[in-house]
């Protein structure tokens, strides 16, 4: 039997009062077209709150501390039969003074980055990103996605 080896994503979910901030996909042959949260897989030797803070600012170019984050949810996400991956979905409440604004740090993967209602998020959000908005609204420590078939 093979082991199986799942990337390790950091996922975050930065919070303004009832809203979550989601960056639309746009030219990188995954999900693109689709509303994701700022994210990414962890490099070798990172480890997981090195990794959201490195996305994080890559991605939306804020600035985080390990204090700013609470791990929200784990997901265990299978996005076909052959492809699975673990995520860990940190949540952090925005707050300008201490991270700066969001901007599209990204114009090359990123149409555009905006805030949506959490309980409300748009149709096309990625199904790996709605699950982890779900569990943290749901106070949910662990979520399997895409896992039903």
């Amino acid at each position: 039997m093979v082991s199986p080896r799942h990337p390790v994503d950091v996922l975050l979910l930065l919070r303004r009062d009832d809203q979550v901030l989601l960056a639309l996909r746009d030219g990188t042959g995954y999900a693109d077209g689709q509303w994701n949260l700022p994210s990414g897989k962890l490099e070798f030797g990172e480890d997981a709150v090195a990794g959201i803070i490195r996305e994080a600012y890559e991605e939306i170019g804020i600035t985080l501390a390990p204090a700013h984050l609470r791990l929200a949810t784990t997901i265990h996400h299978r996005s076909s039969a052959e492809h699975a991956r673990i995520g860990l979905a940190f949540a952090a409440t925005f707050d300008p003074g201490a991270h700066g604004e969001p901007l599209n740090a990204e114009p090359h993967k990123c149409a555009k980055i905006a805030w949506f209602p959490a309980g409300r998020l748009p149709p096309d959000t990625y199904p790996y990103s709605a699950a982890c908005v779900r569990a943290m609204l749901d106070t949910t420590p662990f979520v399997l996605s895409g896992w039903d078939d």
